[in-house]
């Protein structure tokens, strides 16, 4: 089990929580950010800072929102485990469960 980003995160994407990571497991997509299911060491660091309540760990996580733990795995399934997001940077690697989105957050 590890932590998962969920859709309050869809382009809001705002970072805190990366600060927070003690193992620098949260990527960033073109429209969320997703946490490595095998880099994540659970520590919750990242749940607490998310100002949009996006982060919940696996067996939290809201009923409606339940897709969001194959997401965050589709996010990794070519971009592997790097072994830290910050030599990665923002991906355009985005799955189409999350490419496909109607545009969040705009007036």
């Amino acid at each position: 089990m590890s932590y998962v980003i969920a859709e309050p995160c869809v382009d809001v994407m705002d970072k805190a929580c990366i600060e927070e990571c003690p193992v620098d497991c949260i990527y960033e997509g073109s429209r969320m950010l997703y946490i490595h299911p095998d880099e994540c060491v659970d520590c919750g660091a990242c749940e607490p800072v998310c100002p949009v309540e996006a982060i919940f760990f696996e067996d939290d996580l809201p009923e409606d929102w339940n897709g969001y733990v194959a997401s965050n795995v589709d996010f990794f399934a070519d971009l592997g485990s790097p072994g830290g997001a910050a030599k990665v940077g923002r991906t355009e690697n985005d799955p189409p469960s999350v490419k496909n989105l109607i545009p969040m957050n705009q007036s």
